[in-house]
């Protein structure tokens, strides 16, 4: 079995464990006279002001005509109502009735105690795993631009360096091709960093959302005028967000800041996008030379920035 079929099973095989665990497979949501799909609706009318039959089927992509039914089964129980647009007699606006306000806090304050239920069960090193790892998932599934909310940069802490390390390898076999050899280089460079670092002229920033860490970037110091900039990476969820450019600017900031007279750094000609994002902050070209690296002939370049 290929790398996509165990993505495909193992991805059927957590929906399924997931759905039998918050009991989504009972015809009725959490022993309430509502389906699951009722449920939803009412919690969507009841966040979005002046909402509109057409607009629930877009956003949670449903069947115009299921959406119709049930919305229609929702009205006869008197838990909506309709009401026509101010601004467009065209629009119904649907909004809960006093009924459908209070179906709505029994489903509320029962799905509450449930997941409290479920998370108070667990320790709490798993259960800060567990939401990390829903968000993981729901910023992974969900490409909005400004989902999770700012992207903040941060000095490192502990459990960092290894997070650092782990991504950088991963990253670099699947999209470059590098070899083993290369996750030894990066956590030398980590290691390194750790049992010398000197907060006067050397830093790592740690680039993150909520709780997931999205890039790095490390200002080493080279000699008493060099600084180096080491292990810029972005997750591939965060490229094209400007983050790659802040990372820089940060870097070379700070270098400027602490006395350095110039910034090197070292990276193989076929990273184009990193050398354009090198380019573009002022550095240039200064050394080529073809040698063996992570598994392949490599052209490794020597960049340089005066400050």
């Amino acid at each position: 079995m290929d790398s996509a079929h165990r993505d495909v099973d193992a991805a059927r095989r957590f929906n399924r464990f997931y759905t039998k665990q918050i009991g989504l497979l009972n015809d009725r949501l959490l022993q309430t006279p509502y389906t699951l799909t009722e449920g939803r609706l009412m919690f969507e009318i009841a966040r979005q002001p002046e909402v509109t039959a057409s607009d629930l089927s877009r956003d949670l992509g449903l069947d115009p005509g299921y959406l119709s039914r049930t919305l229609r089964k929702l009205e006869r129980k008197g838990l909506i109502d309709r009401t026509a647009s101010q601004s467009d007699g065209r629009r119904q606006n649907l909004s809960l009735s006093k009924s459908g306000q209070e179906a709505l806090a029994d489903i509320d304050t029962t799905a509450s105690r449930q997941v409290g239920a479920m998370l108070t069960a667990l320790p709490a090193a798993d259960r800060s795993r567990m939401v990390d790892a829903m968000a993981t998932i729901e910023a992974v599934l969900d490409r909005r631009p400004d989902h999770g909310g700012p992207i903040v940069l941060r000095p490192h802490r502990p459990g960092d360096m290894g997070w650092i390390v782990h991504r950088h390898a991963v990253l670099y076999v699947e999209e470059f091709g590098f070899d083993a050899a290369f996750e030894a280089v990066v956590a030398d460079i980590a290691a390194g960093f750790l049992r010398n670092y000197d907060p006067t002229g050397e830093r790592c920033w740690v680039a993150e959302r909520g709780s997931q860490i999205l890039g790095s970037v490390f200002i080493v110091r080279q000699s008493e005028t060099v600084a180096k900039l080491r292990m810029l990476y972005v997750e591939p969820d965060a490229r094209g967000t400007g983050l790659g450019r802040q990372l820089v600017r940060e870097a070379v900031t700070f270098a400027r800041l602490s006395g350095y007279k110039s910034v090197v750094l070292q990276t193989a000609s076929m990273l184009d996008a990193a050398r354009s994002l090198y380019r573009s902050a002022g550095f240039r070209l200064v050394e080529e030379q073809q040698e063996r690296a992570f598994g392949e002939d490599r052209v490794v370049e020597l960049w340089q920035l005066d400050l």
